[in-house]
């Protein structure tokens, strides 16, 4: 592979990592609510499940979704239900948040979930997704021809996308922190915070649906 083909596919992974969707959203609520340390173990898991998705993209489950619309919906389907219970339960924590009666009183500490449960929620985010899937078997037969599968050049892709996609959750985590530290923290502004991101899982998991 030439430097030119890699840069190449460099710009369409960093345009593609940054490109807001529910990998970002997960590590910017993560980091909002939990910190930004916590948000590690989250974008981690998505990485690795994007790994995932590049392998079985290749191994030939990225044509059976691009060519059966019966496989394509239950992928579909499994996603969206995912990202709808995340909204679910985001937005049931708001409600079950114990409300403060003095806005300028600390709020109440943050309960927060285990890492393997953060890492694994990041992880299912990214294979649930039937989309990461189809850019996958969109994007490298551009740069890998099917017939010819090089193992070096696989790896070097893959590992290209994923550490552009920890690049952009490292540059919305951070900034997630930035404002955090910034906004003054009250019990009403947490609800309001977990609320809309419910609703925008809620809303990602149903924009799913209608991929066809």
């Amino acid at each position: 592979m030439t430097l030119s083909t890699w840069l190449l596919f460099l710009s369409v992974s960093l345009a593609a990592a940054f490109s807001p969707g529910p990998g970002v959203l997960m590590a910017i609520s993560t980091a909002a609510t939990q910190g930004a340390r916590r948000a590690l173990y989250s974008s981690l898991g998505n990485a690795l499940g994007v790994f995932i998705v590049a392998t079985t993209a290749v191994a030939g489950l990225g044509l059976v979704l691009k060519t059966s619309a019966l496989a394509f919906g239950a992928v579909k389907v499994a996603g969206a239900a995912y990202l709808i219970y995340l909204g679910v339960k985001t937005w049931r924590q708001a409600s079950q948040a114990p409300a403060q009666a003095d806005e300028s009183a600390p709020t109440a500490p943050v309960v927060q979930a285990s890492r393997w449960s953060t890492f694994r929620s990041g992880l299912l985010v990214a294979v649930s997704n039937p989309k990461a899937i189809l850019f996958f078997t969109a994007v490298f037969p551009q740069f890998m021809p099917p017939d010819h599968i090089d193992p070096m050049r696989f790896l070097l892709l893959t590992s290209t996308f994923t550490a552009c996609s920890l690049l952009s959750h490292f540059f919305y985590v951070v900034c997630a922190s930035w404002m955090k530290r910034r906004v003054r923290q009250s019990a009403a502004r947490s609800r309001f915070t977990k609320r809309t991101t419910g609703a925008l899982f809620i809303g990602m998991g149903g924009a799913l649906l209608t991929v066809k």
